[in-house]
């Protein structure tokens, strides 16, 4: 099978998360004015944010120069994700890991490059605490991550079976 053999499933998912991420952000950022909010349920918030950091706001008053640090990041971990799915024969639940996170990081990527930060808009809470805003991008590279780390996890359980001797019965 040739590398772009390989790569197509994955490059279809990327593309996929990528058309729903910039869809969902244009279409809720002329919806709902900047720093507003919609109550969609006792722990559902609809808010309309951009985060020029990383996750949990990580790095978001650091000056301005993150905003390139964080677009060379994720065109270079794009890259070698992209790179891993064309080099070698991977699995379904690799291909679509690896497009949900490439998806999801060119996503935010995108919105580096706009707006200068990513367009944030589901805000779930429960009392007091509140999980920081995101996005569907991020939930993409959530779920990619948590599927290899999966996958990981399951081969390496297998590998230790494959190791161990065989029970032997006495005769």
């Amino acid at each position: 099978m040739s590398a772009f053999a390989r790569l197509r499933p994955t490059l279809a998912i990327a593309l996929a998360v990528m058309a729903l991420d910039q869809g969902s952000k244009l279409a809720l950022s002329r919806w709902l004015p900047e720093g507003e909010r919609l109550v969609l349920a006792p722990f559902l918030q609809l808010v309309s944010v951009y985060n020029p950091g990383a996750a949990f706001s990580f790095l978001a008053q650091a000056g301005g120069w993150q905003r390139g640090f964080f677009l060379v990041l994720a065109l270079a971990v794009s890259a070698w994700l992209l790179w891993l799915a064309a080099a070698r024969e991977a699995g379904r639940m690799e291909r679509l890991a690896y497009g949900l996170i490439v998806g999801g990081a060119l996503g935010n990527a995108i919105d580096r490059l706009v707006h200068g930060a990513v367009y944030d808009f589901l805000l779930f809470h429960a009392g007091r605490w509140a999980w920081p805003a995101f996005n569907l991008a991020d939930s993409a590279i959530t779920v990619g991550v948590a599927l290899l780390l999966w996958h990981q996890w399951r081969q390496g359980k297998q590998a230790r079976h494959a190791n161990e001797p065989p029970n032997e019965t006495p005769t």
